[in-house]
């Protein structure tokens, strides 16, 4: 499989990591394009991958391409690339705010997809949800859910969830940093030295979340486990339910979502 990325920022390093990481491709067939020279050496000599600025050059050849951009520099993208991509080229886009019917505008024949991926991507960890175009096949989806699951998971979601995406699992990230980091206060202020502190808050952050994906019981389910009658845990608990934290959290979906909703009608 040929793969080509049009940006070579964080995302694109992160899908290419996963990529080589699980063996799905050899370097020489993954192809990236970016504005900067400088850039395109970096991820040359760090991956082996085919990297240059411009991607009329690879872009007929390709069977996949990522539209890594920023939102400003999509128009451009697609047009450099419009009229060369192959009629299955499938082009997948990680364009924040890009709609799948603008990406069907300039891809008339091709298989679109619309994904929102998040930030934990690059250390393979990444959530990302998909969106897919009138021409894309199921089989389309399964190639992209292959890429993507490289880096992480992935799921697949009707377009207008795709600001509940953003709000849950693309701002997510900040919400779990702002847990461990005030998590972490919590134990140097029970006397433990900070960076202990941080691994403790975090790696409890990762485990718990481990279980949750990996026994499918529900988060309550496992609460529940951890949580002795008249024990310290529901101590925590209650204290946390005092200062509605669980609230709080529901409250922050809601207003990144509501958010991303208004960006996306100013595009």
């Amino acid at each position: 499989m040929k793969i080509g990325f049009i940006g070579g920022g964080a995302m694109c390093e992160a899908l290419v990591k996963g990529i080589l990481a699980c063996g799905m491709t050899a370097p020489e067939d993954i192809y990236v394009s970016d504005h900067k020279q400088e850039r395109c050496d970096e991820l040359h000599e760090r991956y082996h991958v085919k990297a240059a600025v411009g991607a009329a050059a690879f872009a007929k050849r390709v069977g996949i391409l990522f539209l890594a951009v920023k939102p400003q520099a999509a128009e451009a993208a697609m047009h450099e690339v419009s009229h060369e991509v192959h009629s299955s080229t499938i082009i997948a886009s990680v364009v924040a705010g890009l709609t799948l019917s603008r990406l069907q505008e300039q891809f008339q024949i091709q298989p679109v997809l619309r994904i929102m991926p998040n930030t934990p991507m690059s250390v393979g960890a990444g959530m990302s949800a998909y969106a897919l175009g009138s021409n894309a096949s199921q089989a389309d989806a399964d190639k992209v859910t292959a890429i993507l699951s490289a880096a992480g998971r992935a799921v697949c979601v009707k377009e207008n969830l795709m600001d509940a995406v953003t709000g849950l699992s693309g701002s997510g990230p900040a919400y779990a940093f702002l847990a461990i980091d005030a998590l972490a206060d919590g134990g140097v202020a029970a006397g433990l030295p900070r960076p202990t502190a941080i691994t403790l808050a975090a790696q409890t952050m990762l485990g718990a979340a481990k279980m949750v994906l990996e026994t499918g019981l529900h988060p309550d389910v496992l609460r529940d486990q951890v949580t002795s009658p008249a024990g310290t845990t529901i101590e925590g608990v209650r204290v946390l339910e005092q200062h509605g934290v669980r609230s709080a959290f529901l409250e922050a979906v809601l207003a990144a979502a509501k958010k991303s909703a208004a960006m996306g009608t100013k595009k």
